[in-house]
C-alpha cells in the first residue's frame, strides 16, 4: 500500500467514525434513547403519584412512547434534512463560483493552503492542480469553507429510524413491571435508575470521558425529572380526590 493510499485509508475511516457522530446513526440513537427513558419514567412516576391503576399506568406509557418516539423521528428528520438543504444551498453557490470566477477561486485555494502550513510555490502549484479537476476543487473549498464534504452528509432517514427505535426501547423499560403484570411503581423507577446509570456512563465513554461521571449526572437528572413529575402527580390526585 502506498502512502496516499494508506493516508486516503485513513481519511475514510476519520470521515466514517465522524459521521456516525455527528450526523449518522449514534447520535440520534444514544439521546434517543435517553429521552425514551426519562421521558416515560416520568410520565409513569406522575400517573402513578396521582393514584393512577395499572391499567391507566401502562395505558399512558403506551401513549408516550408511541408519541414520543414518532415526535422524535419526525424531529430528527426535519432537522437532518434542512441542514443538508442549507449545506448543499451553500455548495451550489460555491460551485458557481468556481465556473464563474475560476481563477480568484483558484488563488484563495492557495490561500488556504498556505494557511495549512504549506510553501507559497508549493500551494500554487497544487491550488492549480486541484483546480483542474471541478469536483475536487468544489470538494476542499466546501470542506475549507464550510467544514462539510458535500457526498458525505448524513441521511435523515437513518437518524429517523434510530431516533425512533433508541426511543422506543428507552421508553419501554420503565413500562416492562406494569406490562408484565407487576403494578409496582417502586420496581419501575429502580429499573429505570439502573437504565439510567449505565447509559450515562456509556454515553460518557463514547465521548472519552470518565464512566462515572455521566452515569451518575444521568441518574440525577433522571432522578429530579421523576421526582418532580411524581410530586405534581401527587398534588393533583390530592386535590382531585378532596
Amino acid at each position: 500500500m502506498t502512502t496516499s493510499d494508506n493516508d486516503s485509508g485513513q481519511h475514510d475511516a476519520i470521515g466514517h467514525e465522524h459521521r456516525d457522530v455527528s450526523g449518522g446513526w449514534l447520535r440520534p440513537a444514544v439521546f434517543g434513547a435517553m429521552d425514551g427513558l426519562v421521558t416515560n419514567v416520568s410520565l409513569i412516576a406522575g400517573v402513578g403519584g396521582g393514584g393512577g391503576s395499572q391499567h391507566a399506568i401502562v395505558l399512558t406509557g403506551l401513549a408516550g412512547l408511541a408519541a414520543g418516539a414518532f415526535s422524535m423521528a419526525t424531529g430528527e428528520y426535519v432537522s437532518v434534512s434542512s441542514q443538508n438543504e442549507l449545506i448543499l444551498a451553500e455548495v451550489d453557490k460555491e460551485r458557481h463560483e468556481l465556473s464563474t470566477n475560476a481563477v480568484a477561486e483558484q488563488a484563495e485555494l492557495a490561500g488556504m493552503l498556505r494557511r495549512r502550513g504549506v510553501s507559497a510555490t508549493t500551494a500554487k502549484v497544487a491550488a492549480a492542480e486541484i483546480s483542474r479537476h471541478p469536483d475536487k476543487a468544489l470538494a476542499v473549498h466546501a470542506l475549507e469553507e464550510l467544514g462539510v464534504n458535500p457526498a458525505d452528509l448524513p441521511s435523515p432517514y437513518v437518524a429517523a429510524g434510530a431516533s425512533l427505535l433508541s426511543f422506543a426501547v428507552g421508553a419501554i423499560i420503565p413500562l416492562l413491571p406494569f406490562a408484565l403484570g407487576f403494578n409496582a411503581l417502586g420496581v419501575a423507577l429502580g429499573l429505570s435508575a439502573v437504565a439510567a446509570f449505565v447509559g450515562g456512563g456509556v454515553v460518557s465513554k463514547l465521548t472519552n470521558r470518565p464512566f462515572w461521571r455521566g452515569a451518575l449526572r444521568q441518574l440525577i437528572l433522571g432522578g429530579v425529572a421523576a421526582g418532580l413529575t411524581y410530586v405534581i402527580g401527587l398534588a393533583v390526585g390530592g386535590l382531585a380526590s378532596s
